[in-house]
């Protein structure tokens, strides 16, 4: 069994004290310790603390300007602790850390009177809680907390403060930065993303914990969707250095017996994961011999082939469906009929989707009630035994193998082998579904993940699949249920990144993280909400339907969202995938 990791914080203090015995002369590393770099890094390794309390502050004043100051994890939080009565005093500062909005009150639990004692109630709303392998959990909710105050010297300071941290959201993204840690697409063999907040200083660490974060494997929230490369025993057999040549060198031990495509896939999680922190060159060791043979050095070029696109194909159009028919879309501009009987009227489509390679097309057609269909571009389209009152927009896998879709809000469908047999099979979404109705569902780009609108929430899930074929939403997760609830459709922006369209004006389109910690809306300009369908997909321009029609958004439209068809609130665009 793995040992247990330390909490990112835990790491950042260690490893300020490791430095200091390198300097000393200290050249072994004990097995289980965090590793350290040793190489020079000069950006954000001293940052300017937050002042200290002012002179006279009230217990009120004191306890906001403790929270305030907690977001510097600078040595062991030396901002935080001048608000205490001993600086020195035992403060569990890593046991926890707590992201709290920005808005939070101080209201007194018991005054001070005339006395030198006082508790104040730390009054807001908790986002969620940072895990120790630097994973965002989600666990919005109202937080009251009492600190115990007191006056020495005549100056107010706390007196026992709260065991770990709280951190308001703006202090947290200015002091953690966010890092991707690469898995693996247990199917494709491809990479995978999984985000991290890492303290941003000192500097010079930042690729040792960015290891020891690899090692540790996956966040709960893609358990059982992404597998990995790196042996269970795996562990750093000396610290993390950078040559003279600038290489970053990585000595890895106890990797067991691996082929050479697992090599590979090892060090291409390494490499990926290192160059989030700006390490452009690699030298990647398995017990002091290069794990490559015959590259020595390794760059994220050399593993362009493993490294997911977050997309299909740039080359292939987006559709749009107007008045039952399929249109092409290609650069945000409106084009003519699909090819063949889905845009000349054969059918009467509701919405339809072209496979990431651009070769074959998903399309709900109105008979029946509604009805999945599948067929090559420009050929006719045959039923695929999909069928019920109503079908959410279907969505591919990468590999454009599989076909998923909602019928009547309830049982997610998958359609297998599309190009051949069209085999239907169900998704164990029970997790999901158990939260209500879902109107909108769409696989990642890397297909690892969906994206729900379940209930007028927002949803999210890993796809485990095992190894008989079957496949399931587990890890299930409302992202934002406070303020996102009265939503009707999602697609993914990024990887790590989605994009909803809701009922009201202030959720009309909203940007939110996959772990909800960031969310902000888009302007509204020119829309009409309610607005109740949306397509994203990178590098491609937005695009949303509201009541007068079909809307692009895109970096050359300055803000504004220019209208691609008008006079009917049924158009649904949609890029492949």
């Amino acid at each position: 069994m793995r040992s247990p990791r330390k909490h990112p914080l835990t790491v950042l203090v260690i490893a300020l004290a490791a430095v200091v015995a390198t300097a000393t002369g200290c050249a072994s590393v004990p097995g289980d310790s965090p590793v350290q770099v040793i190489r020079k890094v000069t950006e954000g390794d001293r940052p300017v603390l937050p002042p200290g309390p002012s002179d006279n502050a009230n217990p009120l004043d004191l306890v906001r300007g403790f929270v305030n100051a907690s977001g510097s994890a600078e040595n062991r939080h030396a901002a935080a602790r001048r608000f205490l009565t001993d600086p020195a005093q035992s403060w569990d500062d890593n046991s926890s850390l707590t992201v709290l909005s920005e808005q939070f009150g101080t209201v007194y639990a018991r005054s001070p009177g005339e006395g030198d004692r006082a508790v104040v109630r730390l009054r807001g709303t908790q986002l969620g809680r940072v895990m120790a392998n630097g994973s965002f959990v989600q666990a919005q909710a109202p937080i009251e907390m009492d600190i115990q105050v007191a006056r020495i010297n005549g100056q107010w300071r706390i007196d026992g403060p709260p065991s770990g941290t709280i951190v308001r959201l703006s202090d947290f993204k200015s002091n953690f930065k966010s890092v991707r840690i690469y898995f693996l697409d247990p199917m494709r063999r491809s990479l995978v993303p999984d985000v991290r907040y890492l303290p941003s200083t000192p500097a010079r660490t930042l690729p040792s914990r960015v290891i020891d974060q690899l090692l540790d494997g996956p966040s709960e929230a893609l358990t059982g969707a992404v597998v990995t490369a790196v042996p269970h025993a795996a562990r750093l057999r000396s610290n993390v250095a950078e040559s003279q040549d600038r290489a970053l060198m990585v000595d890895l031990t106890e990797l067991g017996d691996l082929d050479d495509g697992q090599r590979r896939l090892l060090a291409a999680q390494v490499v990926l994961s290192l160059a989030e922190v700006n390490v452009p060159k690699v030298r990647l060791y398995v017990d002091g011999a290069p794990l490559v043979v015959d590259h020595p050095d390794l760059t994220r070029e050399f593993f362009a082939d493993l490294d997911n696109a977050d997309g299909p194909r740039s080359d292939v159009p987006g559709l749009v469906v107007v008045g039952g028919k399929a249109r092409t879309l290609t650069a945000g501009e409106l084009g003519g009929p699909l090819a063949g009987p889905t845009g000349s009227g054969g059918y009467d489509l509701t919405a339809a989707t072209m496979s990431p390679d651009g070769q074959r097309l998903a399309a709900v057609n109105r008979q029946s009630g509604r009805q999945l269909m599948i067929g090559r571009i420009g050929g006719p389209l045959a039923p695929t035994g999909v069928q019920g009152g109503a079908l959410t927009r279907p969505t591919w896998t990468p590999t454009g193998n599989e076909i998923w879709t909602v019928r009547d809000g309830r049982s997610v469908m998958r359609v297998l082998d599309p190009a051949r047999h069209a085999v239907v099979a169900p998704v164990d979404a029970a997790e999901l579904t158990v939260l209500g109705p879902v109107n909108d569902l769409r696989l990642s780009k890397d297909g690892m993940r969906v994206a729900a609108v379940v209930g007028g929430m927002l949803a999210v899930a890993a796809v485990s699949r095992s190894s008989n074929g079957t496949a399931a939403l587990r890890n299930v997760r409302l992202l934002r249920p406070a303020e996102l609830n009265t939503l009707l459709a999602v697609d993914w922006r990024a990887s790590d990144q989605l994009v909803v369209a809701g009922r009201t004006a202030d959720s009309a389109v909203t940007v939110v993280s996959v772990d909800g910690l960031d969310m902000h809306s888009l302007s509204t300009n020119n829309l009409t909400p309610p607005v109740s369908a949306i397509a994203s997909s990178p590098g491609r321009p937005l695009l949303v339907t509201d009541q007068n029609g079909l809307w692009t958004y895109g970096a050359d439209d300055l803000g504004s969202w220019r209208q691609l068809v008008g006079g009917s609130a049924s158009s649904i665009a949609g890029y492949p995938g």
